[in-house]
Order: structure tokens, then C-alpha cells, then sequence
């Protein structure tokens, strides 16, 4: 058996992902376990658990793979602040000491924390290995996806060079056909309107993506003159006089303020019609110029299955889009699309290339295993758990677990829900998940504010039996990982009494399911099924036998500023830091209303930081 052990950190979203004869055991987030949302240090607890699922020592490792070059990634940031000398100088002065120090160093950085890793053990350390970003990418997106051929497309801020990359995967090679350089980047222009639109770069693009269906696409031609020509195969450049990012401290210079008539929305501002219209304008910008790639690649190659990865493949809105102008036949997204999957990308091509073995045939639509690749608790730790800090719960039979939690749902309560395997990725897909009735009028606002303690403007995702999405989404398309938004199907939809506009449009009631449908009544929905997803879609089909309906709010197991929960311990502090009404641990269920006082109290004096 041979281990290979992939590894993406110190930048951000940090994690390990483990291999064995090219099977994936298992791979999760660093800040999980650290529970500092996007952590970027190196991996060590999301290594101890790879290592301890498989049941092996680093020792039984037969290499380490690094999602990235650094020597690469130096020499663009020298080359960078040579071109803009001097004005970069400052930039300069605060980035060389920790590259100095410790990244451009990182082969003996990165074997220093190896050998603390094995302890006592005197064996030899694992061969490390080092991919390129894009190539890591590409490789996350191609390797586990269902096709024997795809074309294969990576969009992000920036790699070592690489900011837009296409690929051909063909059996167990993949060719490099062409690619866009920094800085000019499709990843870094949606960031500079995050940051403009009052958002935190890196984290906020999402919250970007929810504003823009409020707005309307006022700013399009102006983008399209001042800030990026697009040409009629998708390549691109941006006016760099209007972006600060390749020495400054910000993502936009005062140009790109006075363009837009004024400075940047302060963090976590309410937006105002000008930044509702300017997401709607730079989301328009993004699926176009996407659009435009995946055509002119889809042309050259002749393929039209394609593969996405890359922080833009996150964009659910712009591969809907790919879907639904018929831009290619078939699609497959990588569910860590972003550098967290860069150590599965980086194993897999180790794998795949350095020990040139072939691709396994791929029997359940994909190698991801339904992206259930974190750490699994049994019943007997969490009761282990439950009963050392005397809170009260019941042990549901097999037969009640379902069609209890599916009674409580339908009368309205809000169910914490943690079983089997921690989702690999930014997206929960019913095992580390929040879940409700989206049947509710008053429920977006209620977990907005009550339970996920974010903004009231950004709308809930739908979980819906795979075999009756049809019937309620215009899609023909699986979409297990949550990373494709459909419009809702007509006979759904309620037409609006009275043309609300801006933030003001959140409170119209729009279709049969309120709580899931965005203000242009579409839905970035996970279609569940059996095989991918059996106990998340045992609890679907519990629901939709008790009420007729196969739909259920689905959205992530945190509060604001931390981490989606990784343990029985992160779920309960959870529960009791907010006003869910009850949690589901495996079988043993809690009742808010029969939790001590005192343990309510503890939970609810933590602070949460704004994300």
C-alpha cells in the first residue's frame, strides 16, 4: 500500500488530504480543528487525522506533496516590487522577513514540522515534493471527477504566476493549453469589489455574490472600458491603474474610488443601491468573460465535459450560468475548490504522474466520496461527552431518529444536525448542518439573525431529494456539492404585489419555499441522493413522507466567525450559543429547553468576531 500525503498552508485555508493506492482516505481543513476561521499555519491536526484514519505513522508514508512552488511565487513578488520600485518599497519591507525566514525556506520549514510530527521515531522523513498551484488545482478538479476526458478550467486570485489556467485531462495525463499571468486576474478584480463593497478579501467574495441579485447592472459597460478588456476567447488584462494590490496595502487605489464616485464602503456597512448595482455589475462581468473561456476551450479541444476549480469555482451563480447557456455537455466542480483542495489536487498528481499510475474507474459519480472525508464520532463518545458535562439528551432508536427530527422540523423548530463524516470543502452537506423548514416565511430571518448572526440580506440554501429536484428547479444536472444556482420552477413561484427595490426587496414573499428563494427566485441548491449522501437523505425522505415536501433549509453548523464544527464538543457549544431549538449528535438528541441554565449562560458569554 502505498501513502501519499498532500499538503496546502501558509497562505490561507490550510489542509492535508491522504491517499492510499490512489484512493482518497481522508482530507479536512486545518481550521476545523484550530477552529481560526481560514487558517493558514501548517496543517498538523488535519495531518494527525489523516494519519490516524488510515491507521498509519508519518512513517508509512511514501511522500509529501506541497500544493505550491515557492521559488516560483518569490520571484514574482521580487519581480513585482522591482517593476514598481519605489513605490512598492514599503510593501517590500514588511513581506521579505517572513520569507526570509521561514517561505523561502520551505523545504527545511516544511521537514522541520514533519520530524516534530514523528515524535520519538527516528525514521527516515517521507520524500517531499513540490507541484505547481495551477497544476494542483487542475488536478483536484480532473483526477476525481467521472469523466475519462475533460476540459479542465482554474480561476483564482493568483498561484506562484498563474492566475487563469485551461487544461486537457485525458486518461491520467493533463496538459497545460493555455494561461492568463498575474496580475492581471479574473479572482482579484471580484475581490477589489468585495473590498469596495465593504467585504473582507478572501473571505467576503460570497457575500458579494448574494448582494448582486439586489442590484441591477448599471456598471458593466463601465468596467468593461476602464478596468478589463476581454477579448472573443476569454483572455483578458486589467487596467492597473486603478488596482493596488501588486504592492499595496489594498486591493484598490484612489482611481478605482473616484471611478465608482466615492471611497470604499466601511467594513461590514450596510450597502447602499450604488453597491447593490456594482456586485450586480462585476458578477455580470465574471460569468460572461467565464462563459467566453469555457466556449473558446471547449472549441479547441473538442470536449465538452468540463472540470472547475480554483477560488472562482466557488461562484455557484457563474456555473449555473455554464449550465444554463449550454456552454458544455456535462460539469464537474470540485467541492474544495479552493486552496484547501490544492493537498488533494497536489496528492493526486503525485500519484497520477510522478508514480504514473492509471485513474481507477469511478463507480459512484466521482472519487469524492460524497466529500465526506473528515472525522466521523460514534454514539458512545458523544454520550461519553454529554454525560461528563451533565447536559440532558434522549438516544433515539433507529426507527424514531428520522421521523422524529423530520416532527420537529415540520413544526418549525431549527435542528442542529451532526452525523457520520465532516464535510471536505467550504459547503455542509448534512452532516455538519443547520437544518429547517423552508416552507417558513419568517425563517430566513430568524437563522440570519438569531442563529448564524450574519447579515439578513443573504439567502439559505436548499437541500432537496435528487429523484424531485426536477420538479421544483429548472435543472438537469446533479449537484451534490451545492455549487450550482437554478431558477425555481414557475408553478413555485408568487409574483410580488407591490416593486420593492434595493435591500427592501427581502421582504417580499416570492414562491411556495420563501425561506430558500433569492430575491431573482433562484437557489444555490444540493440535490440529494441515497448513494452520496445516505443519512443526510434518510432525514430528507423522513420530511417528505410526514409533509410532501422534499426540501429543507440546509445551511452550515457555525456561528459567525468561526468555522463550520468539526467535534461533538464544537456542535454543543454551538446549540447553546444560540436559539436553536434542538441538536441532533448521531442519534442522541438535545432540547434547548431542557439544557441548564448555567451551561447557556457559559456558551453565550463567548465572543464572536465579524467574518
Amino acid at each position: 500500500m502505498k501513502y501519499i500525503l498532500g499538503l496546502s498552508c501558509y497562505y490561507h485555508d490550510s489542509a492535508a488530504a491522504l491517499l492510499a493506492d490512489g484512493v482518497i482516505v481522508a482530507a479536512a481543513q486545518q481550521e476545523r480543528f484550530s477552529r481560526i476561521k481560514h487558517d493558514a499555519a501548517f496543517p498538523v491536526d488535519a495531518i494527525r487525522y489523516c494519519l490516524a484514519e488510515a491507521g498509519i505513522s508519518l512513517a508509512d508514508v511514501s511522500a509529501v506533496v506541497f500544493y505550491d512552488k515557492p521559488l516560483l511565487k518569490f520571484e514574482r513578488l521580487l519581480e513585482t516590487f522591482m517593476a514598481h520600485a519605489p513605490r512598492g518599497f514599503a510593501s517590500f519591507v514588511r513581506a521579505m522577513p517572513v520569507w526570509l525566514k521561514e517561505k523561502l525556506f520551505l523545504k527545511t520549514v516544511l521537514r522541520r514540522e514533519l520530524r516534530a510530527l514523528q515524535a520519538e521515531s527516528d525514521a527516515a522523513l517521507p520524500q517531499l515534493l513540490f507541484s505547481q498551484h495551477h497544476q494542483a488545482h487542475a488536478a483536484s478538479a480532473y483526477y476525481p471527477s467521472p469523466f475519462d476526458k475533460a476540459v479542465v478550467l482554474c480561476l483564482d486570485g493568483v498561484g506562484e504566476w498563474v492566475t487563469s489556467s485551461v487544461w486537457l485531462g485525458e486518461a491520467n495525463q493533463l496538459t497545460s493549453l493555455k494561461e492568463i499571468r498575474f496580475p492581471h486576474s479574473l479572482g482579484l478584480l471580484y475581490s477589489a469589489f468585495t473590498q469596495y463593497c465593504g467585504f473582507k478579501v478572501n473571505s467576503g467574495e460570497y457575500k458579494l455574490m448574494g448582494l448582486a441579485p439586489y442590484g441591477e447592472p448599471r456598471y458593466v459597460d463601465m468596467i468593461y472600458r476602464e478596468l478589463i478588456d476581454v477579448k472573443a476567447d476569454g483572455s483578458f488584462s486589467l487596467n492597473m491603474r486603478y488596482f493596488d494590490y501588486p504592492v499595496g496595502n489594498r486591493m484598490i487605489n484612489r482611481r478605482f474610488e473616484a471611478l465608482f464616485g466615492g471611497p470604499a464602503l466601511a467594513f461590514n456597512a450596510t450597502p447602499e443601491q450604488k453597491h447593490l448595482d456594482l456586485a450586480r455589475s462585476v458578477q455580470q462581468v465574471v460569468e460572461e468573460v467565464v462563459l467566453k473561456i469555457v466556449r473558446h476551450a471547449t472549441a479547441l479541444t473538442g470536449c465538452r465535459n468540463l472540470c472547475l476549480a480554483g477560488g472562482v469555482a466557488l461562484n455557484c451563480v457563474a456555473n449555473g450560468r455554464i449550465l444554463a447557456d449550454n456552454a458544455c455537455d456535462a460539469l464537474w466542480v470540485q467541492p474544495a475548490s479552493g486552496d484547501a483542495g490544492g493537498a488533494l489536487g497536489a496528492a493526486m498528481l503525485a500519484w497520477h504522474r510522478f508514480y504514473q499510475q492509471p485513474r481507477l474507474p469511478v463507480s459512484a459519480g466521482d472519487a469524492m466520496q460524497g466529500a465526506l472525508l473528515g472525522p466521523a464520532f460514534s454514539n458512545q463518545q458523544i454520550e461519553q461527552q454529554l454525560q461528563q458535562l451533565g447536559l440532558p439528551y434522549q438516544r433515539l432508536s433507529a426507527e424514531r431518529r428520522n421521523p422524529a427530527v423530520a416532527q420537529l422540523l415540520a413544526d418549525g423548530a431549527v435542528v442542529g444536525c451532526f452525523q457520520g463524516r465532516m464535510e471536505f470543502g467550504p459547503r455542509a452537506l448534512g452532516n455538519r448542518s443547520i437544518l429547517a423548514d423552508a416552507r417558513s416565511a419568517d425563517m430566513q430571518r430568524l437563522l440570519n439573525l438569531k442563529i448564524k448572526q450574519r447579515e439578513s440580506f443573504r439567502p439559505f440554501a436548499p437541500a432537496v431529494l435528487a429523484e424531485q429536484a426536477a420538479d421544483y428547479f429548472e435543472l438537469q444536472h446533479s449537484s451534490p456539492y451545492m455549487l450550482l444556482v437554478a431558477q425555481l420552477k414557475s408553478q413555485h413561484c408568487v409574483t410580488a404585489e407591490t416593486k420593492l427595490s434595493g435591500l427592501a426587496q427581502q421582504q417580499q414573499l416570492r414562491s411556495t419555499l420563501p425561506a430558500i428563494t433569492h430575491v431573482d427566485y433562484s437557489a444555490r441548491l444540493q440535490t440529494v441522493d441515497a448513494q452520496h449522501q445516505p443519512a443526510f437523505y434518510a432525514v430528507l425522505q423522513a420530511f417528505y413522507q410526514l409533509t410532501g415536501c422534499p426540501v429543507l433549509i440546509n445551511t452550515s453548523f457555525n456561528v459567525r466567525g468561526e468555522p463550520p464544527v468539526c467535534t461533538p464538543a464544537d456542535a454543543i457549544a454551538g446549540f447553546l450559543a444560540t436559539d436553536m431549538d434542538y441538536l441532533l449528535l448521531q442519534d442522541c438528541l438535545l432540547t434547548k429547553a431542557e439544557q441548564p441554565s448555567a451551561a447557556i449562560a457559559k456558551a453565550r458569554q463567548r465572543q464572536f468576531t465579524p467574518d
